[in-house]
């Protein structure tokens, strides 16, 4: 079941429990921290299973038209299981509905590491396009690959 989740502490909640079971991507403490603090005011889509969230992701608005997918965690044991693809088609509409036009999302440049290359093949697959590098947005052992898509 997925839902969008309204409440400011429930977000952090449910982006707290994913995002700290998640240390492959979300290894920082500051960067981890801040996604959950932000978390509270974007829109945020769970997935649920048996009553637990087992995924989650939250939009955010960078411009009069559009949105980014700011930050996405599903626990590793429902990787593969369509929770990922279904939390997005629930964002995706909630996008289209709010009258945004385009939607992005940044990631490490395919060819840095294994987990980010599985994570820019699961974009490439809902029909993100390349846009741009920005090879120095976090650091140089970081290049921030940008993706984009229409939403209408």
């Amino acid at each position: 079941m997925t839902e969008i989740i309204q409440d400011p502490n429930d977000k952090m909640r449910i982006a707290r429990m994913i995002l700290e079971a998640l240390p492959e991507w979300f290894e920082i403490p500051e960067t981890r921290e801040g996604y959950i603090r932000s978390s509270a005011g974007w829109t945020m889509a769970a997935a649920y299973e048996d009553g637990t969230p087992v995924g989650f992701l939250c939009l955010k608005q960078t411009g009069r038209d559009t949105v980014e997918l700011a930050v996405m965690g599903v626990l590793k044991e429902w990787h593969r299981r369509g929770i990922g693809t279904t939390l997005f088609r629930a964002a995706r509409a909630v996008a289209a509905e709010q009258g945004y036009s385009f939607m992005q999302v940044k990631t490490v440049k395919m060819g840095c590491y294994e987990d980010y290359d599985r994570t820019n093949l699961f974009y490439q697959s809902l029909g993100f396009k390349e846009f741009e590098v920005f090879p120095l947005l976090w650091d140089e052992l970081n290049p921030c690959q940008v993706y984009v898509m229409a939403l209408n």
